[in-house]
């Protein structure tokens, strides 16, 4: 596996493997990998010639400074994680690097980032899209692998790449669980004891809601009953529970009949934030 650092060797290398007639796929992380992160680079390899990890802590999708100081950082652990999976590149650049100067532009993907994490976050998704932006420039791949545990993050991206005209498939990939049912985060190593424990409920709370959408409880309802059940761990803030449509994640008010329906959640936990999503097929 070769560790690239700078720009030009990421261009330098996705050029010669492009003109070699090989098929580039592109995982973009922020590190601290997981099993969540390990999967997207074995779909990549099954699908790839060459898989190009990045690992940057992007500081400009993050609006909490302590969350940014806090990220987990351990670069010598993922790399030891990601060639036996499949990767044969790691990019792996400094802040200088990815912005050698401060960048002004301004991303606006309307309706879509007006709710859940973009309301709870200001600024988050315009960070996700410059930097997600420069890797797809830098990069050129034919693939670009995400998974859908940030599922409104998958779609802001996908929009992305529709409005730029990237010539890319973006792939989103399931989100992969620990045996309780706790989303695979890189957060969760945040986490201490007492706060792991409480954190399936997420998960469960999701799970129920999911079972109230299949049997036709209205969205308001749903939404208020796993709420209050959050409500009753005192260990648990909550951000916003939504029931939403899957595609537009617009809060649903009624069902539409066939439309596949996203409920997305998002908690503070022992200082750490967490979000997860289940998904409902119509």
């Amino acid at each position: 596996m070769q560790i690239l650092t700078t720009a030009a060797g990421l261009q330098a290398y996705t050029e010669q493997a492009r003109q070699a007639g090989k098929r580039v796929g592109l995982v973009p992380t922020m590190g601290a990998l997981h099993a969540g992160h390990i999967q997207l680079v074995q779909a990549a390899r099954a699908d790839c010639n060459e898989v190009i990890a990045t690992i940057f802590v992007n500081p400009t999708q993050f609006n909490n400074a302590d969350d940014f100081r806090l990220y987990p950082r351990v670069p010598e652990a993922d790399a030891a994680l990601l060639e036996p999976a499949g990767c044969t590149a790691l990019f792996v650049p400094s802040v200088e690097e990815m912005y050698p100067r401060p960048t002004v532009l301004r991303f606006d993907f309307g309706a879509l980032e007006q709710v859940m994490e973009g309301a709870h976050r200001p600024g988050h998704f315009n960070g996700v899209a410059t930097v997600v932006s420069k890797l797809f420039h830098l990069a050129r791949p034919h693939r670009a692998y995400f998974g859908q545990k940030d599922w409104q993050q998958v779609a802001v991206v996908r929009q992305l790449v529709a409005d730029l005209s990237f010539d890319l498939e973006i792939v989103a990939c399931p989100t992969i669980r620990e045996a309780d049912g706790l989303a695979m985060s890189s957060r969760n190593r945040r986490l201490d004891a007492p706060a792991r424990a409480v954190a399936p409920l997420l998960y469960q709370v999701l799970s129920a809601a999911a079972a109230q959408v299949r049997q036709g409880v209205r969205p308001a309802q749903v939404q208020a009953d796993a709420l209050a059940t959050l409500a009753q761990e005192p260990s648990i803030t909550s951000e916003y529970v939504e029931i939403a449509d899957a595609q537009t994640l617009q809060p649903l008010a009624e069902y539409a009949p066939g439309r596949a329906v996203v409920l997305c959640l998002a908690a503070h936990l022992g200082g750490v934030r967490l979000i997860d999503n289940v998904v409902v097929d119509g």
